[in-house]
């Protein structure tokens, strides 16, 4: 059975919403939580993605909020925390650290730093029992792929394509996941680009996929009240789930 993780942007429209929403998407089949932690500048994200974090900033999103909605979500499904590092830089690692080992998280997503520089952070997580998820781009050289994922521990996020998320280009990527698994057995989820109509073909050869564009173009369709936006996003995700278990 392949895994579907779901990226929400934590806290939009409304904290109450987000709990909502993560119970109705593990009703709907859902593996994991990917709680987003809204940014002013979040890099890897496409135009839809990088409006939600914005609308929940200027809604007076803070950290407290993301805290206190994870601790309701993570004891009955898995969740990560999704982040850039700015955040946790600046509230603190071990804070975060602190909270995800007391509330059930799993732990962190952390784009914006890559292996390199994850080195000074990565046993300080995982010395807690936490993990902090290994990236591979389509473009790493396989010298690369072996160094990153000879450690990785719960799955290893594979970007689809150079790029940000919500688009649609697509890329074959069986040499590289040829590679990852010449050096680790640790599952492979593919993100970037994954939808109801790309999801059983970005699954082919992968262990499970993540969503997160599909899902927050709901969060922002204003003509839709709260109700039908969290039915309309869980009808996705089942569908999606089915797809890439066909």
């Amino acid at each position: 059975m392949k895994d579907l993780v779901a990226y929400i942007t934590t806290g939009y429209p409304s904290s109450d919403f987000s709990v909502d929403l993560a119970m109705s998407l593990k009703e709907a089949g859902v593996d994991t939580i990917e709680l987003g932690i809204p940014f002013s500048d979040p890099v890897a994200d496409g135009p839809i993605i990088e409006e939600a974090n914005l609308r929940a900033l200027n809604s007076g999103f803070k950290i407290k909020h993301l805290f206190d909605i994870s601790a309701k979500i993570a004891p009955k499904i898995d969740t990560l925390l999704m982040g850039y590092f700015n955040p946790f830089y600046h509230i603190g690692l071990e804070k975060f650290i602190n909270h995800a080992k007391n509330n059930s998280i799993s732990g962190f997503i952390i784009p914006d730093l890559p292996y390199e520089e994850a080195k000074p952070y990565k046993p300080q997580i995982e010395e807690r029992g936490l993990v902090l998820i290994d990236f591979i781009a389509p473009t790493d050289p396989k010298s690369r792929i072996e160094k990153i994922v000879k450690d990785s521990k719960k799955f290893i996020y594979l970007v689809a394509y150079a790029g940000i998320t919500g688009a649609t280009k697509r890329e074959s990527l069986d040499s590289v996941v040829e590679d990852i698994r010449e050096f680790t057995n640790t599952p492979i989820y593919v993100g970037f680009g994954v939808n109801e109509q790309t999801a059983k073909e970005k699954a082919k050869g992968v262990d499970g996929v993540i969503v997160g564009s599909a899902f927050v173009k709901i969060l922002l369709d204003n003509t839709l009240n709260h109700t039908q936006k969290i039915a309309k996003i869980a009808k996705i995700a089942s569908n999606i789930k089915s797809k890439i278990n066909e």
